[in-house]
């Protein structure tokens, strides 16, 4: 069985007009948000092997604030330019390409890519998690979703079970 962790940033700040949209860092509510989703998956006991993260300022700080709130030990982290608005079809590849050892692996990333990816892979779950996931993947979500497959590179689209969709403003 394998658990994807698909998270998105944080909500970005757009105080300085001089930073191209890679460079645009967490602002005071994203900070709060990433936090509590991470607080979130630690007291849901979150196991997670490896963390495949955009590069972009944004991801990376959303990235250091969830693993923070959930603790050591940190799993390997690879920042890849390559998962910055590049489509859900290469974030697929991608996940395709993860090594079997890993059981959970998040990937945190842009939307629209993860909000089409999440809704492609959850061909059940919960109705009502569902539901919000088709609505919308806002900023510092963070959907569950598990895989029956012993290997990534045999996911398949539909083939996932929505076990959580983690909202920062549903989290006090």
């Amino acid at each position: 069985m394998k658990t994807l962790f698909l998270l998105r940033h944080a909500k970005s700040s757009w105080d300085d007009p001089s930073l191209g949209d890679h460079d645009r860092p967490l602002n005071a509510r994203g900070e709060k948000a990433a936090s509590l989703v991470g607080g979130h998956l630690a007291r849901h006991h979150a196991h997670i092997d490896l963390v495949l993260c955009s590069t972009a300022v944004r991801a990376v700080e959303t990235r250091k604030r969830v693993m923070t709130a959930m603790g050591a030990p940190y799993p390997p982290v690879e920042h890849e330019r390559g998962l910055y608005l590049c489509g859900a079809r290469t974030l697929l590849e991608r996940l395709r390409d993860v090594p079997d050892k890993v059981t959970g692996v998040m990937l945190v990333a842009h939307n629209p890519d993860l909000h089409e990816l999440a809704n492609a892979l959850a061909g059940s779950g919960d109705h009502n998690l569902r539901h919000d996931l088709a609505d919308k993947f806002p900023t510092g979500a963070c959907a569950v979703l598990v895989f029956e497959t012993l290997h990534w590179a045999e996911l398949e689209l539909g083939a996932g079970r929505l076990a959580d969709f983690v909202q920062p403003r549903k989290l006090s």
